[in-house]
């Protein structure tokens, strides 16, 4: 889940806990809101985490490129 997607949940939950008053039988909307905010929150925690321990691994070292000279003078001897 994406940090955008954390945040749209943890928007939708509270829309859903503190604004909507509908009843549906059998479903408690408040309890839903509160639910999808846990959820946007627990997947916010870990989208900053992703992002905070892939910042602190070492850049890849450069790629080494290897070059070779032939000398083809046949008067030379090896």
């Amino acid at each position: 889940m994406t940090i955008g997607g954390s945040i749209a949940l943890i928007i939708v939950g509270a829309i859903l806990a503190y604004a909507v008053d509908f009843d549906l039988s059998g479903v408690d909307i408040r309890l839903v809101g509160v639910i999808l905010m846990v959820g946007g929150a627990i997947g916010l925690i870990i989208g900053i985490v992703r992002i905070a321990t892939a910042r602190r691994r070492p850049p890849p070292p450069p790629p080494v490129r290897e070059e070779r000279y032939y000398d083809n003078d046949p008067r030379r001897p090896y």
